[in-house]
C-alpha cells in the first residue's frame, strides 16, 4: 500500500489498480520485448506532439520567422526529453540497467551489506527537525550510522537534538560557530565511517525504503558514484503555491532527472536525497567545503558542486587534490580517480517542506540560480566529454536558462511597447501549452490525481517571475545566507 503525505488524497483506487495491472503486465515480459513495448507505447502517447511538430516544420522554409523557430525548438526539445525519460529510464534500485560502461570492471565492487553513514547538518529549524531525525532512524536498513551537526543554531534546535540523541542511535555534533551547509556537512564526514554516505535536509521526511533503494542501485551497477533520490513537497496543504511547487518536483524529477540518469549524466543529486560512493566524493570534500568564485567563499551550489566532482574527476580530479593536498580527506587515502555515473531512482522517496510564501519562495529561487551560475563555470568544463547526449542535455538547459530573461524581455516589454500583443499572446499561449503538455505527463504517471492542473501556472510563474531572478542573481552573486526555513 502506498503511503499518503499530509496534504494528498488518495489516488483513484480504480485507476491505480489498472497501471499497477499494466506495469506488472510489462515487468512480467523479458527486457528486450518490454524495452521495445515502452519505447512503443511512449511514441504513441507522444504521436499528438510529433505531429504538430511536423506539420509546424514544413511550413518553416514558406514562413520563416525567429517566433516559429523559437517554437518549434521549445516543442522539439520537449517532445526529445519525454521520449528519452518515459523510453529509456530504468530505476537502478529495480532493474539492471540496459545502458553500462565499457570500462564497469575498473569500479570497486561495495560489500554485500555495505554499511551507510546517513548525514544531516542543520540550523535554526526547531519546528521541523524532530520529524526529520526520526524519519532518518526510521529507515528500513540495517547497518546504519546517523551523524547530525548543529550549525551554531541559536533559536532552540540544540535542545530537541540533545532530547533526540539521548533517545535514538544517533552521533551529535555541535558547532560553536556557525560553518555553512558545507562546511557543517564535512564536519559530519569526518566522522562518518560508512562506505556510502547518504546526505538529507533538515527540513525532510524520508521513505523508510529509501535508503535501501539508493544502496540496491549501487549494489547493482559498481559505476554508479551517486544516486539521487524522488522528491515531492510534505506541505501540499500549505496553499497553492505549495501544490504548485509539488506537480513542478514531481515533473523535474520523473522526467528532467530520468532523462539525465538515461545517460548516467545526473547533474544534481539533490539534497534532500543524495547518496555518494565514498570512493567517489571523499578527496573532494576540502574542495567542496572551501570552494570559491569571482575570488571570494562560495557557500551556493551544494547539491550541483558535489555532484560535479563526481561527474567530471577524471579529469579535473587530480588538480582538485593537489590543490588540497594537507587536508586529511587527501592525505588518508587517495581513491583513483574515475569516470563515474549518475544515477537516480524514482523508487527512493523523500518529502521536503517547500516555501508557502512569496518572499520565501523567491529567495529560494534566487540561491538555486546562483547555484546554477557557479555550477556552469564547472561542470560546464567538461560535460562535452560525457557524450553528445548527455552534452545536449546539460548545455541545451543551460541556454535555455540564460536565454529566458531575455526571451521574457522581448515578448513581455518589448512587443507590448511596439503595440504587439499578439505577439505578447502567442508567446504565453506556447508557455501555456508546454505547461500542459507537462501536466499530461504528471496525470498519466497519477491517475485520478487533479493536481496535474497546477503545472501550467508553474509555466507561467517561471515564465513572468523567476526568469528575471537570473539577472539580479548574478548581480548579488557574493551575498548568502545558510537556511532551510521555507515559512
Amino acid at each position: 500500500m502506498t503511503a499518503l503525505r499530509p496534504g494528498r488524497a488518495p489516488a483513484s483506487p480504480v485507476r491505480t489498480g489498472v497501471r499497477h495491472r499494466l506495469g506488472t503486465r510489462l515487468d512480467a515480459l523479458d527486457p528486450g520485448v518490454r524495452r521495445d513495448v515502452v519505447r512503443l507505447l511512449t511514441l504513441l502517447a507522444l504521436l499528438p506532439l510529433l505531429l504538430l511538430l511536423a506539420r509546424r516544420a514544413v511550413r518553416l522554409p514558406h514562413a520563416f520567422d525567429l517566433l516559429t523557430l523559437y517554437g518549434l525548438t521549445v516543442l522539439a526539445g520537449t517532445v526529445c526529453l519525454l521520449h528519452v525519460a518515459y523510453s529509456r529510464y530504468d530505476d537502478p534500485a529495480l532493474r539492471p540497467l540496459r545502458r553500462r560502461p565499457r570500462h564497469v570492471a575498473a569500479f570497486p565492487a561495495l560489500p554485500a551489506e555495505p554499511r551507510v553513514s546517513f548525514l544531516l547538518a542543520v540550523r535554526n529549524e526547531r519546528d521541523h527537525i524532530e520529524a526529520c531525525v526520526r524519519s532518518m532512524a526510521a529507515v528500513d536498513y540495517p547497518d546504519l550510522q546517523l551523524v547530525v551537526v548543529d550549525d551554531a543554531s541559536d533559536d532552540g534546535t540544540a535542545d530537541v537534538l540533545g532530547r533526540l540523541a539521548a533517545e535514538l542511535p544517533l552521533t551529535l555534533v555541535r558547532l560553536e560557530e556557525n560553518l555553512g551547509k558545507k562546511g557543517a556537512l564535512v564536519r559530519a564526514c569526518a566522522v562518518a565511517d560508512g562506505d556510502v554516505l547518504l546526505f538529507t535536509d533538515s527540513d525532510c521526511v524520508v521513505a523508510p525504503d529509501a535508503v535501501r533503494h539508493c544502496v540496491d542501485a549501487m549494489l547493482r551497477h559498481p559505476e554508479l558514484g551517486a544516486v539521487s533520490g524522488h522528491c515531492r513537497a510534505l506541505n501540499t496543504d500549505a496553499g497553492l503555491l505549495a501544490r504548485v511547487q509539488d506537480v513542478w518536483y514531481e515533473g523535474q524529477f520523473r522526467i528532467t532527472k530520468a532523462a539525465e540518469a538515461a545517460f548516467g549524466s545526473v547533474t544534481c543529486v539533490s539534497g534532500p536525497l543524495a547518496a555518494f560512493r565514498r570512493e567517489a566524493i571523499w578527496n573532494y570534500l576540502p574542495a567542496w567545503a572551501e570552494d570559491r568564485f569571482l575570488g571570494a567563499p562560495f557557500r551556493f551550489a551544494t547539491d550541483r558542486q558535489l555532484t560535479g566532482y563526481v561527474l567530471g574527476q577524471a579529469w579535473h580530479g587530480r588538480a582538485l587534490k593537489d590543490r588540497h593536498a594537507d587536508s586529511p580527506f587527501v592525505r588518508g587515502h587517495d581513491y583513483p580517480e574515475l569516470r563515474w555515473e549518475v544515477g537516480y531512482s524514482r523508487a527512493a522517496r523523500v518529502w521536503t517542506r517547500v516555501p508557502s510564501r512569496p518572499s520565501s519562495f523567491l529567495r529560494q529561487q534566487i540561491r538555486w540560480k546562483k547555484s546554477f551560475i557557479r555550477n556552469l563555470f564547472f561542470t560546464g568544463r567538461f560535460m562535452w566529454r560525457r557524450g553528445p547526449a548527455a552534452a545536449a542535455l546539460y548545455y541545451g538547459h543551460a541556454l535555455w536558462v540564460i536565454a529566458a530573461p531575455a526571451l521574457v524581455l522581448r515578448h513581455l516589454v518589448w512587443a507590448p511597447l511596439q503595440l504587439a500583443g499578439l505577439l505578447t499572446l502567442l508567446y504565453l499561449c506556447g508557455v501555456v501549452l508546454k505547461g500542459c503538455v507537462w501536466g499530461i505527463a504528471y496525470r498519466l504517471d497519477h491517475s485520478g490525481d487533479r493536481a496535474w492542473r497546477c503545472r501550467p501556472l508553474m509555466s507561467l510563474l517561471s515564465c513572468c517571475v523567476l526568469a528575471w531572478l537570473l539577472p539580479y542573481a548574478l548581480l548579488t552573486l557574493r551575498r548568502d545566507v545558510w537556511s532551510r526555513s521555507p515559512a
